[in-house]
């Protein structure tokens, strides 16, 4: 079976390596479809969106639909302007336990309540993480003790760990040297950037004390400053294109 979304990571890198002489004989050991399929996913003359990025749906009565009418599509926006990604401009709107949620390389999570995942969306979202997806968490005040006992579902063996400040999600496109930026106060506390790794591959980044998601929103919806705003949809854009290309990076 083709890992889509391992194709997805090889053809970014692709791109961003110029059709370098590695990457070039690289495409002799994919389908000639596919080859044909993946230089889609990110050409800038491609005037067809590749791929959607998923809001996810979920129970529990938390409000999932917290920062939905800006959020994502800002970030979207930005990053097709910024590193060239080919992403549909509208995001999906997905619940934890569809058959649809592979149709998505990326999604993202976010609310202020609770959470709540049945046996069949653990056993689907684990199989989505499992299989190449990537889920990005963002902290909106007041999900950080419903998504930990959720998560620990999804992955009983794994533990949510904090990552370094070298780790490659700080040094995409954009330079973070001293990890998440801080966008809204909250606690008061460091934001600090979780992950979960499943056999040596960071499967989820779940962004605590810092909401990247409401920094993401346009300004009407939160009066953030334009230097805050702009660095959300930097350190965003990073986490996209982590997920899309792995540990490659710049």
């Amino acid at each position: 079976m083709i890992d889509f979304f391992r194709l997805i990571r090889e053809t970014y890198r692709i791109f961003e390596a110029g059709l370098s002489r590695k990457r070039l004989r690289a495409l002799r050991f994919m389908p000639l479809p596919l080859i044909i399929l993946s230089f889609g996913l990110f050409s800038s003359f491609n005037s067809s969106p590749s791929f959607q990025i998923g809001l996810l749906k979920y129970n529990g009565g938390g409000d999932w639909y917290a920062n939905l009418e800006t959020s994502l599509p800002n970030l979207i926006k930005f990053s097709n302007e910024n590193i060239k990604t080919n992403i549909n401009p509208e995001q999906a709107i997905v619940e934890v336990g569809s058959p649809e949620l592979f149709n998505y390389p990326l999604v993202h999570i976010t609310g202020h309540g609770n959470v709540v995942f049945n046996p069949e969306e653990v056993t689907n979202l684990r199989k989505y993480l499992v299989g190449g997806g990537f889920l990005e968490i963002s902290d909106n005040y007041g999900i950080d003790k419903f998504i930990r006992v959720q998560m620990k579902k999804v992955f009983p063996e794994l533990e949510f760990v904090e990552l370094p400040f070298s780790h490659p999600v700080y040094h995409q496109k954009f330079d973070f040297p001293d990890g998440l930026p801080k966008i809204h106060e909250h606690n008061g506390k460091a934001p600090q950037g979780f992950g979960l790794i499943y056999e040596g591959r960071l499967v989820c980044f779940y962004d605590y004390e810092c909401d990247l998601g409401d920094g993401w929103e346009s300004y009407e919806v939160h009066k953030d400053s334009p230097e805050t705003h702009l660095k959300a949809l930097k350190m965003g854009t990073n986490i996209i294109q982590y997920a899309l290309m792995g540990n490659f990076n710049k």
